[in-house]
Protein backbone atom coordinates (compact mmCIF):
# COMPACT_ATOMS: atom_id res chain seq x y z
CA UNK A 1 0.00 0.00 0.00
CA UNK A 2 1.37 3.73 -1.05
CA UNK A 3 -1.05 6.05 -0.64
CA UNK A 4 -2.74 8.21 2.19
CA UNK A 5 -6.37 6.99 0.63
CA UNK A 6 -5.51 3.50 1.22
CA UNK A 7 -4.25 3.74 4.89
CA UNK A 8 -7.55 6.00 5.56
CA UNK A 9 -9.36 3.20 3.93
CA UNK A 10 -7.74 0.59 5.63
CA UNK A 11 -9.88 1.20 8.71
CA UNK A 12 -12.71 2.87 7.80
CA UNK A 13 -15.17 0.32 9.75
CA UNK A 14 -12.72 -0.42 12.42
CA UNK A 15 -13.35 0.25 16.23
CA UNK A 16 -11.30 2.18 19.07
CA UNK A 17 -7.41 1.24 19.33
CA UNK A 18 -5.82 1.77 22.83
CA UNK A 19 -3.74 5.02 20.63
CA UNK A 20 -6.92 6.77 19.56
CA UNK A 21 -8.48 6.30 22.79
CA UNK A 22 -5.30 7.72 24.18
CA UNK A 23 -5.19 10.82 21.93
CA UNK A 24 -9.08 11.40 22.57
CA UNK A 25 -8.94 10.98 26.16
CA UNK A 26 -6.04 13.45 26.27
CA UNK A 27 -7.59 16.03 24.25
CA UNK A 28 -10.91 16.00 26.56
CA UNK A 29 -8.37 16.33 29.55
CA UNK A 30 -7.54 19.63 27.72
CA UNK A 31 -10.52 20.38 27.16
CA UNK A 32 -11.74 20.14 30.90
CA UNK A 33 -8.08 22.21 31.73
CA UNK A 34 -9.74 24.84 28.99
CA UNK A 35 -12.76 25.37 31.47
CA UNK A 36 -10.66 25.14 34.65
CA UNK A 37 -8.28 27.86 32.81
CA UNK A 38 -11.01 30.10 31.62
CA UNK A 39 -13.85 30.23 34.14
CA UNK A 40 -11.66 29.82 37.55
CA UNK A 41 -11.58 33.73 37.83
CA UNK A 42 -15.52 34.22 37.73
CA UNK A 43 -15.32 32.12 41.00
CA UNK A 44 -12.91 33.79 42.50
CA UNK A 45 -13.60 37.27 41.55
CA UNK A 46 -15.63 38.00 44.45
CA UNK A 47 -13.19 37.54 46.48
CA UNK A 48 -10.18 39.75 44.23
CA UNK A 49 -13.18 42.55 43.91
CA UNK A 50 -13.34 42.78 47.21
CA UNK A 51 -9.43 42.46 47.94
CA UNK A 52 -8.50 44.55 45.71
CA UNK A 53 -11.63 46.99 45.69
CA UNK A 54 -11.89 46.46 41.77
CA UNK A 55 -14.87 48.46 39.92
CA UNK A 56 -17.52 46.76 38.32
CA UNK A 57 -16.17 48.06 35.23
CA UNK A 58 -12.51 47.13 35.31
CA UNK A 59 -14.16 43.56 36.65
CA UNK A 60 -15.37 43.42 33.41
CA UNK A 61 -12.46 44.03 31.13
CA UNK A 62 -10.59 41.36 33.44
CA UNK A 63 -13.58 38.70 32.17
CA UNK A 64 -13.01 40.22 28.94
CA UNK A 65 -9.59 39.75 28.25
CA UNK A 66 -9.33 35.81 28.50
CA UNK A 67 -12.19 35.89 26.23
CA UNK A 68 -10.10 38.55 23.67
CA UNK A 69 -7.19 36.81 23.65
CA UNK A 70 -8.95 33.17 22.93
CA UNK A 71 -10.49 35.16 20.13
CA UNK A 72 -6.71 35.96 19.28
CA UNK A 73 -6.03 32.38 19.65
CA UNK A 74 -8.55 30.87 17.46
CA UNK A 75 -7.97 33.05 14.48
CA UNK A 76 -3.95 33.81 14.38
CA UNK A 77 -2.23 30.84 16.43
CA UNK A 78 -4.41 28.18 16.00
CA UNK A 79 -3.99 27.71 12.12
CA UNK A 80 -0.43 27.32 12.86
CA UNK A 81 -1.17 23.85 13.32
CA UNK A 82 -1.25 22.83 10.09
CA UNK A 83 1.73 24.31 9.32
CA UNK A 84 3.87 23.17 12.74
CA UNK A 85 1.51 20.01 13.56
CA UNK A 86 -1.16 19.48 15.73
CA UNK A 87 0.88 18.36 19.19
CA UNK A 88 3.46 20.40 18.55
CA UNK A 89 1.11 23.26 19.03
CA UNK A 90 -0.58 22.04 21.95
CA UNK A 91 2.60 21.57 23.65
CA UNK A 92 3.48 25.35 23.07
CA UNK A 93 0.00 26.64 24.07
CA UNK A 94 -0.77 24.28 26.79
CA UNK A 95 3.40 25.57 28.14
CA UNK A 96 1.74 29.11 27.65
CA UNK A 97 -1.50 28.67 29.84
CA UNK A 98 0.56 26.71 32.52
CA UNK A 99 3.23 29.60 33.05
CA UNK A 100 0.64 32.25 32.70
CA UNK A 101 -1.36 31.25 35.21
CA UNK A 102 0.72 30.70 37.74
CA UNK A 103 1.87 34.16 36.66
CA UNK A 104 -1.63 35.28 36.92
CA UNK A 105 -1.29 34.04 40.67
CA UNK A 106 1.71 36.06 41.88
CA UNK A 107 0.02 39.96 39.81
CA UNK A 108 -0.83 43.00 42.69
CA UNK A 109 -2.25 45.13 39.45
CA UNK A 110 -5.47 45.08 37.80
CA UNK A 111 -3.54 45.66 34.49
CA UNK A 112 -0.76 42.54 35.05
CA UNK A 113 -3.79 40.78 35.69
CA UNK A 114 -5.73 41.56 32.96
CA UNK A 115 -2.30 41.02 30.89
CA UNK A 116 -1.82 37.64 32.55
CA UNK A 117 -5.66 36.72 31.30
CA UNK A 118 -5.09 37.83 27.60
CA UNK A 119 -2.15 35.23 27.81
CA UNK A 120 -4.30 32.45 29.25
CA UNK A 121 -6.78 33.12 26.26
CA UNK A 122 -4.30 33.00 23.67
CA UNK A 123 -3.23 29.65 24.76
CA UNK A 124 -6.83 27.92 25.54
CA UNK A 125 -8.23 29.47 21.88
CA UNK A 126 -4.90 27.71 20.40
CA UNK A 127 -5.89 24.49 22.19
CA UNK A 128 -9.67 24.20 21.61
CA UNK A 129 -9.43 24.42 17.99
CA UNK A 130 -6.27 21.93 17.59
CA UNK A 131 -7.27 19.78 20.14
CA UNK A 132 -10.71 19.14 18.40
CA UNK A 133 -8.75 18.46 14.84
CA UNK A 134 -6.76 16.17 16.60
CA UNK A 135 -10.08 14.34 18.59
CA UNK A 136 -11.57 14.18 14.66
CA UNK A 137 -8.20 12.80 12.92
CA UNK A 138 -7.76 9.94 15.55
CA UNK A 139 -10.94 8.60 16.03
CA UNK A 140 -12.34 5.66 14.24
CA UNK A 141 -14.49 7.75 10.73
CA UNK A 142 -17.47 6.29 12.07
CA UNK A 143 -16.86 7.82 15.71
CA UNK A 144 -15.84 11.70 14.46
CA UNK A 145 -18.60 13.12 15.69
CA UNK A 146 -18.84 11.35 18.79
CA UNK A 147 -15.47 12.08 19.53
CA UNK A 148 -15.82 15.87 18.98
CA UNK A 149 -18.78 16.04 21.19
CA UNK A 150 -17.19 14.34 23.85
CA UNK A 151 -13.91 16.48 23.30
CA UNK A 152 -16.70 19.50 24.14
CA UNK A 153 -18.26 18.01 27.14
CA UNK A 154 -14.98 18.04 29.25
CA UNK A 155 -15.84 22.25 29.23
CA UNK A 156 -18.44 21.94 31.73
CA UNK A 157 -16.81 19.29 33.78
CA UNK A 158 -13.64 20.74 33.64
CA UNK A 159 -15.61 23.72 35.36
CA UNK A 160 -17.67 21.91 37.94
CA UNK A 161 -14.37 20.17 39.00
CA UNK A 162 -12.81 23.57 39.56
CA UNK A 163 -15.70 25.34 41.66
CA UNK A 164 -15.27 22.36 43.77
CA UNK A 165 -11.73 22.96 44.27
CA UNK A 166 -12.14 26.86 44.48
CA UNK A 167 -14.48 25.82 47.26
CA UNK A 168 -12.15 23.93 49.05
CA UNK A 169 -9.30 26.00 48.95
CA UNK A 170 -10.86 29.73 48.52
CA UNK A 171 -11.92 30.31 52.70
CA UNK A 172 -8.64 29.46 53.94
CA UNK A 173 -5.69 29.85 51.22
CA UNK A 174 -7.48 32.74 49.22
CA UNK A 175 -7.08 33.34 45.53
CA UNK A 176 -4.24 33.06 44.30
CA UNK A 177 -3.86 29.82 45.79
CA UNK A 178 -6.94 28.61 43.12
CA UNK A 179 -5.08 30.14 40.60
CA UNK A 180 -1.40 28.65 40.95
CA UNK A 181 -3.49 24.94 41.54
CA UNK A 182 -5.01 25.23 38.78
CA UNK A 183 -1.31 26.55 36.53
CA UNK A 184 0.40 23.57 38.69
CA UNK A 185 -2.42 21.11 37.16
CA UNK A 186 -1.69 22.45 33.48
CA UNK A 187 2.10 22.01 34.32
CA UNK A 188 1.33 18.30 35.16
CA UNK A 189 -0.46 17.78 32.05
CA UNK A 190 1.81 19.07 30.27
CA UNK A 191 4.43 16.71 31.49
CA UNK A 192 1.64 14.00 30.46
CA UNK A 193 0.96 15.59 26.91
CA UNK A 194 4.93 15.38 26.27
CA UNK A 195 4.84 11.95 27.40
CA UNK A 196 2.15 10.22 25.40
CA UNK A 197 0.91 12.08 23.28
CA UNK A 198 1.29 11.44 19.46
CA UNK A 199 1.42 13.53 16.74
CA UNK A 200 -1.85 13.25 13.92
CA UNK A 201 -1.01 10.77 11.28
CA UNK A 202 -3.02 12.71 8.65
CA UNK A 203 -0.25 15.63 9.45
CA UNK A 204 2.46 13.48 8.83
CA UNK A 205 1.28 12.16 5.31
CA UNK A 206 0.38 15.52 4.17
CA UNK A 207 2.88 18.06 5.32
CA UNK A 208 5.65 15.52 5.64
CA UNK A 209 8.23 16.95 8.19
CA UNK A 210 11.19 15.18 8.58
CA UNK A 211 11.22 11.38 9.61
CA UNK A 212 7.24 11.28 8.50
CA UNK A 213 7.44 8.17 7.05
CA UNK A 214 8.84 6.18 9.78
CA UNK A 215 6.48 8.05 12.47
CA UNK A 216 3.37 7.41 10.52
CA UNK A 217 4.70 3.70 10.18
CA UNK A 218 4.82 3.22 13.99
CA UNK A 219 1.80 5.23 14.40
CA UNK A 220 0.36 3.35 12.09
CA UNK A 221 1.32 -0.13 13.34
CA UNK A 222 -0.40 0.82 17.09
CA UNK A 223 -3.71 2.01 14.84
CA UNK A 224 -3.75 -1.77 13.20
CA UNK A 225 -3.16 -0.42 9.75
CA UNK A 226 -0.81 -1.67 6.64
CA UNK A 227 2.73 0.16 6.46
CA UNK A 228 3.35 2.15 4.14
CA UNK A 229 6.08 1.63 1.38
CA UNK A 230 6.55 5.27 0.76
CA UNK A 231 4.66 8.77 1.31
CA UNK A 232 2.11 9.69 -0.85
CA UNK A 233 2.45 12.62 -3.26
CA UNK A 234 2.98 15.46 -1.09
CA UNK A 235 -0.50 17.91 -1.88
CA UNK A 236 -0.30 20.68 -3.94
CA UNK A 237 -0.59 24.20 -1.89
CA UNK A 238 -4.22 25.23 -2.03
CA UNK A 239 -4.50 29.20 -2.45
CA UNK A 240 -5.82 30.90 0.16
CA UNK A 241 -9.04 31.22 0.80
CA UNK A 242 -10.85 34.65 0.18
CA UNK A 243 -13.17 35.79 3.27
CA UNK A 244 -15.32 37.25 0.06
CA UNK A 245 -16.10 33.58 -1.06
CA UNK A 246 -17.99 33.13 2.10
CA UNK A 247 -20.68 35.21 0.64
CA UNK A 248 -20.60 33.32 -3.00
CA UNK A 249 -23.57 31.74 -4.40
CA UNK A 250 -26.56 33.64 -2.21
CA UNK A 251 -24.98 33.29 1.21
CA UNK A 252 -24.13 37.16 1.56
CA UNK A 253 -27.97 37.87 3.67
CA UNK A 254 -28.11 34.55 5.82
CA UNK A 255 -24.25 34.72 6.33
CA UNK A 256 -24.41 38.33 7.91
CA UNK A 257 -27.52 37.21 9.98
CA UNK A 258 -26.20 34.11 11.26
CA UNK A 259 -22.45 35.97 12.37
CA UNK A 260 -24.54 38.40 14.01
CA UNK A 261 -27.19 35.69 15.58
CA UNK A 262 -23.71 33.81 16.83
CA UNK A 263 -22.47 37.18 18.56
CA UNK A 264 -25.95 37.91 20.04
CA UNK A 265 -25.77 34.26 21.64
CA UNK A 266 -21.94 35.19 22.73
CA UNK A 267 -22.76 38.26 24.15
CA UNK A 268 -25.31 36.06 26.72
CA UNK A 269 -23.18 33.33 26.84
CA UNK A 270 -19.86 34.92 28.28
CA UNK A 271 -22.04 37.46 31.12
CA UNK A 272 -23.63 34.63 32.47
CA UNK A 273 -20.42 32.12 32.70
CA UNK A 274 -18.58 35.06 34.23
CA UNK A 275 -21.07 36.80 35.87
CA UNK A 276 -23.33 34.69 37.83
CA UNK A 277 -21.09 33.89 40.72
CA UNK A 278 -20.78 37.63 41.58
CA UNK A 279 -24.32 38.65 41.03
CA UNK A 280 -25.27 35.75 42.92
CA UNK A 281 -23.29 36.89 46.19
CA UNK A 282 -24.48 40.87 45.02
CA UNK A 283 -27.79 38.83 46.05
CA UNK A 284 -27.27 37.82 49.31
CA UNK A 285 -25.95 33.98 48.37
CA UNK A 286 -22.51 33.57 50.73
CA UNK A 287 -19.55 32.39 48.29
CA UNK A 288 -19.39 29.35 48.46
CA UNK A 289 -23.19 29.00 47.62
CA UNK A 290 -22.45 31.58 44.67
CA UNK A 291 -19.64 28.86 43.24
CA UNK A 292 -22.22 25.91 43.41
CA UNK A 293 -24.54 28.03 41.54
CA UNK A 294 -21.53 28.52 39.10
CA UNK A 295 -20.72 24.84 39.23
CA UNK A 296 -25.01 23.96 38.84
CA UNK A 297 -24.57 26.12 35.91
CA UNK A 298 -22.02 24.26 34.07
CA UNK A 299 -24.26 20.63 34.98
CA UNK A 300 -26.76 22.29 32.85
CA UNK A 301 -24.57 22.85 30.24
CA UNK A 302 -23.25 19.20 30.00
CA UNK A 303 -26.98 18.40 29.93
CA UNK A 304 -28.01 20.75 27.22
CA UNK A 305 -25.05 20.19 24.71
CA UNK A 306 -25.55 16.90 25.02
CA UNK A 307 -30.33 17.64 24.37
CA UNK A 308 -28.95 19.49 21.34
CA UNK A 309 -26.71 16.88 19.46
CA UNK A 310 -29.99 14.32 20.51
CA UNK A 311 -32.49 16.85 18.98
CA UNK A 312 -30.64 18.50 16.07
CA UNK A 313 -30.25 14.38 14.92
CA UNK A 314 -34.26 14.56 14.55
CA UNK A 315 -35.37 17.94 14.07
CA UNK A 316 -34.68 21.20 12.04
CA UNK A 317 -31.67 22.68 13.70
CA UNK A 318 -32.81 26.36 13.33
CA UNK A 319 -35.64 25.66 14.90
CA UNK A 320 -33.99 23.98 18.04
CA UNK A 321 -31.24 26.81 18.44
CA UNK A 322 -34.35 29.06 18.40
CA UNK A 323 -36.53 27.23 20.88
CA UNK A 324 -33.78 26.82 23.14
CA UNK A 325 -32.84 30.62 23.37
CA UNK A 326 -36.07 31.71 23.84
CA UNK A 327 -36.18 29.08 26.78
CA UNK A 328 -33.23 30.72 27.65
CA UNK A 329 -34.54 34.15 28.15
CA UNK A 330 -37.51 32.78 30.57
CA UNK A 331 -34.80 30.69 32.38
CA UNK A 332 -32.54 34.31 32.83
CA UNK A 333 -35.81 36.37 33.87
CA UNK A 334 -36.54 33.48 36.39
CA UNK A 335 -32.92 32.97 37.85
CA UNK A 336 -32.53 37.03 38.33
CA UNK A 337 -35.88 37.95 39.63
CA UNK A 338 -37.35 35.25 41.36
CA UNK A 339 -36.46 34.87 45.15
CA UNK A 340 -36.24 31.31 46.45
CA UNK A 341 -34.52 28.74 48.05
CA UNK A 342 -31.24 27.48 47.59
CA UNK A 343 -32.47 24.32 45.67
CA UNK A 344 -34.67 25.93 43.32
CA UNK A 345 -31.55 28.63 42.94
CA UNK A 346 -29.41 26.05 42.04
CA UNK A 347 -32.47 24.51 39.90
CA UNK A 348 -33.18 27.53 37.71
CA UNK A 349 -28.57 28.24 37.52
CA UNK A 350 -29.23 24.46 35.72
CA UNK A 351 -31.93 25.93 33.78
CA UNK A 352 -30.23 28.51 32.77
CA UNK A 353 -26.77 26.63 31.67
CA UNK A 354 -29.01 24.21 29.99
CA UNK A 355 -30.85 26.31 27.90
CA UNK A 356 -28.09 29.28 26.95
CA UNK A 357 -24.94 26.63 26.54
CA UNK A 358 -27.29 23.94 24.90
CA UNK A 359 -28.67 26.80 22.11
CA UNK A 360 -24.94 28.34 21.59
CA UNK A 361 -23.74 24.92 21.06
CA UNK A 362 -26.21 24.50 18.11
CA UNK A 363 -24.06 27.05 16.25
CA UNK A 364 -21.47 25.07 15.33
CA UNK A 365 -23.45 22.25 13.44
CA UNK A 366 -25.41 25.32 11.98
CA UNK A 367 -22.45 26.76 10.83
CA UNK A 368 -21.01 23.96 9.05
CA UNK A 369 -24.06 23.25 7.50
CA UNK A 370 -23.97 26.45 6.10
CA UNK A 371 -20.90 26.56 4.25
CA UNK A 372 -19.41 23.82 1.51
CA UNK A 373 -17.13 21.56 2.37
CA UNK A 374 -14.24 23.56 0.34
CA UNK A 375 -14.50 26.49 2.68
CA UNK A 376 -16.24 24.95 5.86
CA UNK A 377 -13.26 25.23 7.82
CA UNK A 378 -12.85 29.30 7.19
CA UNK A 379 -16.47 29.60 7.45
CA UNK A 380 -16.85 28.21 10.79
CA UNK A 381 -13.88 30.62 11.73
CA UNK A 382 -15.07 33.65 10.46
CA UNK A 383 -18.67 32.70 11.88
CA UNK A 384 -17.17 32.47 15.96
CA UNK A 385 -14.26 34.76 15.27
CA UNK A 386 -16.56 37.82 14.75
CA UNK A 387 -19.27 36.60 16.90
CA UNK A 388 -16.11 36.80 20.00
CA UNK A 389 -16.81 40.31 19.79
CA UNK A 390 -19.94 39.84 21.57
CA UNK A 391 -18.14 37.34 24.12
CA UNK A 392 -15.83 40.16 24.59
CA UNK A 393 -18.40 43.29 25.21
CA UNK A 394 -20.82 40.54 27.07
CA UNK A 395 -19.19 40.59 30.43
CA UNK A 396 -17.68 44.42 29.57
CA UNK A 397 -21.39 45.51 29.17
CA UNK A 398 -22.62 43.79 32.44
CA UNK A 399 -19.75 45.20 34.44
CA UNK A 400 -20.89 48.75 33.42
CA UNK A 401 -24.78 47.76 34.34
CA UNK A 402 -23.42 46.04 37.93
CA UNK A 403 -21.24 49.41 38.45
CA UNK A 404 -24.11 51.92 37.53
CA UNK A 405 -26.30 49.98 40.65
CA UNK A 406 -28.64 48.61 38.38
CA UNK A 407 -30.59 46.16 40.16
CA UNK A 408 -29.61 42.18 39.65
CA UNK A 409 -33.23 41.13 38.13
CA UNK A 410 -33.05 43.98 36.12
CA UNK A 411 -29.55 43.12 34.29
CA UNK A 412 -30.69 39.53 33.51
CA UNK A 413 -33.92 40.83 32.13
CA UNK A 414 -31.76 43.15 29.86
CA UNK A 415 -29.62 39.70 29.04
CA UNK A 416 -32.62 38.27 27.81
CA UNK A 417 -33.33 40.37 25.24
CA UNK A 418 -30.12 39.46 22.88
CA UNK A 419 -31.16 35.60 23.97
CA UNK A 420 -34.92 36.72 22.28
CA UNK A 421 -32.81 38.45 19.64
CA UNK A 422 -30.67 35.13 18.91
CA UNK A 423 -33.18 33.04 18.31
CA UNK A 424 -35.33 34.91 15.96
CA UNK A 425 -32.51 35.81 13.94
CA UNK A 426 -31.33 32.20 13.68
CA UNK A 427 -34.75 31.64 12.21
CA UNK A 428 -34.08 33.85 9.48
CA UNK A 429 -30.88 31.66 8.57
CA UNK A 430 -31.33 29.53 5.19
CA UNK A 431 -29.51 26.30 5.36
CA UNK A 432 -28.91 24.82 2.30
CA UNK A 433 -29.30 21.00 2.29
CA UNK A 434 -26.93 19.01 4.24
CA UNK A 435 -23.22 19.52 2.83
CA UNK A 436 -20.81 16.70 2.80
Amino acid sequence: MSTETAVLQSDSNAGWKPLQVIAVGLCFLLNMLDGADLLVMSFVAPVLSDEWAIAPSDLGVIFSASLAGMAGGCLFIAPLADRFGRRTMIICALAVVAFSMVASSQVNSVEAMILARFVVGLGVGTIGVTMTAMASEFAPPRYHDFAVGFVQAGWPFGSIITAFLTVALLPEYGWRTVLLAIGLLSLVLLVVVLAIMPESVNFLLRRQPAKALERANKLGVRLGREPLDALPPKPVAEAKISVLRLFDDGRLRSGIILWLAVALGYFVLYFVINWIPELTTRAGLPVDQAIYAGATYNLGAFLGISAMGALAVRYALPRVVALFFFASAVALLIFGNLSMPLALTLLSALAVGFTVQGGFNGFWALSARFYPTDIRSTGIGWSMGVGRIGAVLGPIVGGYLVEADVAVGTIFAIYAVPAVLAGLLVLLVVVPKMRV
